[in-house]
């Protein structure tokens, strides 16, 4: 028998509408009023100083390694302005533009990066599970919230993200795979940044995309310029809207860079050329945008201005609620680390927890005897 060509249904489109020299496809632009435009730009804006700030703050020891998020805001802010309250984020750990916007506080993420546990916890009536660093693991979760969605008969979405390293891991595949037989609505989002750490994506995988891999689980998949958010918004609206409508998963792969290094542990230098390092930077998502708003007259340069100092106070604001909250004996308490793995505690961690709290007694009585001793009599003053 002679063979046969197989139809398959998905093609790969490669998805921009503004570029870094601010042309612009009119036919693609979304229909955003310019209070939409300017609420986006300043949640971007805000991921971008606070990302220069705990930069700072961890080189003086004030937080711990991070992974910077600097160019990666038009993903996470494009493609969380489609979704409603109601839905569901699964992060990885840059994703910060989109986890401000919401609804979690700033101050909550310094707790995070600076080792506290509190930092984890998502604020009320906030359907977002927290930050998590070890990739791919987390798609699997997002996976399982599709298909309970589906169960439950909610007409809800989840997004989630991830890097071009994790599409490496075999928790990768598997939460694809799952979604897209049990047609759950997720939203995978890649930030295809070019490296995982050092390693370069041609070392990683041989397909010309990451987009193309949908077609190996049957569900949609498009590559989009990570640095223009029109594009981002455009994209994953449209998968989105899909996935409310019941037709499954969407495999969306932002194309972008790390203008930082992986993480404030790293050097790039030893692995990347400065050269191309440039090239990238003058194509980053914060300058290109600001520079569409002007150009459209949504938002003035005195406007801008008045908006960085107003985001630059907001900061400032929620590093020393930080610094308060993390000397507080509330957050000291060791005690804490009993309180957020279950909802109901095994008795075998009670017993822990109460052995804990005693030995914390004794020693506070001790310490407190100590201190008496060493006080000076009323003789003696």
């Amino acid at each position: 028998m002679p063979r046969k060509a197989i139809d398959i249904p998905f093609k790969i489109e490669h998805l921009s509408i503004l570029d870094e020299k601010n042309n612009l496809d009119k036919e693609l632009e979304p229909k955003l009023s310019n209070a939409e435009l300017k609420n986006m730009y300043r949640f971007m804006l805000k991921a971008r100083r606070s990302d220069e700030r705990m930069l700072n703050l961890q080189r003086q020891g004030r937080i711990g390694t991070f992974p910077q998020s600097s160019g990666h805001e038009a993903i996470s802010l494009g493609s969380a302005f489609t979704i409603t309250a109601e839905d569901w984020v699964v992060p990885a750990y840059r994703e910060l533009a989109g986890m401000l916007y919401r609804g979690w506080p700033l101050e909550t993420i310094l707790l995070y990066w600076a080792g506290f546990e509190e930092g984890a916890k998502a604020p009320d009536n906030v359907n977002d599970l927290p930050m998590c660093v070890p990739v791919a693991s987390q798609l699997l979760h997002a996976a399982g919230i599709g298909m309970a969605m589906n169960i439950k008969n909610e007409k809800k979405v989840v997004l989630t993200y991830f890097g071009d390293g994790s599409s490496s891991e075999g928790d990768c595949h598997e939460a694809l795979n799952f979604a897209a037989v049990f047609s759950a609505p997720v939203v995978f989002i890649c930030l295809n940044n070019q490296f995982a750490i050092s390693v370069p994506y041609a070392r990683q995988c041989k397909a010309e995309t990451i987009a193309q891999k949908s077609i190996a689980y049957g569900m949609p998949g498009i590559r989009v310029d990570g640095n223009d958010v029109l594009a981002v918004y455009a994209a994953t609206k449209e998968a989105v809207e899909r996935a409310r409508r019941g037709e499954g998963p969407t495999l969306i792969e932002c194309l972008t860079y790390r203008i930082t290094p992986h993480t404030t542990a790293d050097d790039p230098k030893r692995y990347r050329s400065e050269e191309e390092t440039q090239v990238w930077r003058e194509r980053e998502p914060l300058a290109r945008f600001a520079n569409y708003l002007e150009t459209k007259g949504a938002l003035s340069a005195a406007e801008r201005a008045l908006m960085e100092e107003e985001v630059d106070g907001e900061i400032k604001a929620a590093v020393k609620l930080t610094e308060e909250m993390a000397k507080s004996e509330e957050l000291l308490n060791p005690l804490n680390m009993f309180n957020y793995m279950y909802e109901t505690m095994p008795q075998n961690l009670i017993e822990q927890r109460d052995e804990l709290e005693a030995y914390l007694q004794k020693h506070k009585k001790l310490k407190m005897e100590a201190a008496e001793k060493k006080a000076p009599s009323p003789a003696q003053i």
